[in-house]
């Protein structure tokens, strides 16, 4: 008799997804009021009054389905880019595109996928999901990314190679000059997917992205998200720059109705908010000073970062190691992330906050390492 349990054999060693810590979470364990997340790499000014107000105005639809293919947000999303239509596919998220990518591009058994490593964990997930091979190649120790390693793990069977930039979770981020010679230098059956889930932070854009002169490449393939700049985490809507022939095959297979009818018409208000897209860039930036400034006069080591958040090493002979750290701004109401995760279990990440939430995280810190 065959059991019902049975299931893949890839299933039983996956283990859940570990998130940033919730603020409801925090508040109800240590019974705390009011508690900061500086860990999910959100935007610091939370949702724009734009969006706020078509969300009002739209919520009454929630009970209709989106239009198959959300059209009106892909023809947002290619003006605004300044890019044919045919090259846009929105999803629930941009992992929905990276699960897309992988089932779509690598054959289960065959195939391999390369990416460095540490990486964005998307990338092993649905590669072992889909039984397909990552090879990854460790980064530099100042989380730059050696190219020759990860162009020596690619061979005839190298459907995708994944590269992150700015790269979480050090903001590292390379030249485009790089990524160019990188996509020159690849197989020909191999697709570049550049994941800029941070690079609207990024400037000047033209010096970091691919993206102003994509047309050049017939094997590059841009992932974004509103979930950053944009501040819509909660609404899980990104998209993909694809090749015209890969954005057919994707609209073929995506689920129809993965992008919610609210999320749809929340990025077309998202991509018209100037104001709160340069505020955002504005704060970001000033805090990334503020807070470098501020952990280097502690004396960690901070990583150099184009991204909403940094990257800490705590000082040798501190108070606290970084797990210690961690909980201790826990019990004080301020969520950052540890990252043994990324198997970094000496470093933390630290999203970039408004000028008080930052200068609470530097006043609590400094009074913990101090004691």
């Amino acid at each position: 008799m065959s059991d019902l349990r049975t299931v893949r054999p890839e299933i039983p060693d996956f283990e859940k997804y570990h998130a940033g810590m919730a603020i409801e979470e925090i508040q109800e364990r240590y019974g705390l009021g009011k508690v900061i997340k500086l860990a999910s790499n959100e935007n610091p000014l939370g949702t724009s009054p734009v969006v706020q107000q078509v969300l009002k105005q739209n919520a009454g639809l929630a009970f209709r389905y989106a239009q198959a293919g959300t059209p009106r947000l892909h023809a947002a999303i290619a003006e605004h880019l300044g890019l044919p239509v045919s090259r846009i596919v929105a999803g629930n998220g941009s992992d929905e595109i990276i699960d897309l990518l992988v089932r779509i591009k690598a054959r289960p058994g065959q195939d391999n996928i390369i990416a460095f490593d540490p990486c964005f964990s998307m990338y092993k997930l649905q590669a072992k999901l889909c039984g397909v091979e990552l090879r990854q190649a460790k980064l530099k120790p100042d989380f730059s990314f050696p190219w020759d390693d990860l162009l020596a793990l690619a061979d005839e069977n190298t459907a995708i190679c994944f590269v992150t930039t700015p790269d979480n979770p050090s903001g590292f981020t390379p030249k485009a000059s790089e990524l160019e010679a990188l996509a020159r230098a690849l197989p020909p059956q191999c697709l570049l997917v550049i994941d800029e889930a941070y690079m609207d932070f990024a400037q000047p854009l033209e010096e970091y992205s691919l993206l102003p002169r994509l047309n050049e490449f017939e094997n590059v393939a841009i992932l974004r998200t509103f979930s950053k700049m944009y501040g819509l985490a909660g609404l899980r809507l990104g998209y993909g720059i694809l090749p015209e022939w890969l954005a057919d095959y994707c609209l073929r297979v995506k689920l129809p109705f993965s992008v919610n009818v609210l999320a749809e018409m929340a990025g077309i208000a998202a991509l018209s908010d100037t104001v709160y897209i340069e505020a955002t860039r504005k704060v970001v930036s000033e805090g990334r000073e503020q807070l470098t400034r501020g952990f280097q006069s502690m004396g960690c080591k901070v990583h150099p970062s184009m991204a909403n958040f940094l990257l800490i090493d705590l000082p040798a002979g501190a108070s606290h190691d970084a797990k210690g750290l961690f909980q201790a701004l826990l019990e004080r109401g301020i969520i950052i992330r540890p990252l043994s995760s990324y198997n970094l279990p000496e470093s933390l990440r630290v999203s970039v906050g408004d000028a008080s939430e930052n200068r609470a995280l530097l006043d609590v810190m400094k009074e913990i390492l101090g004691s």
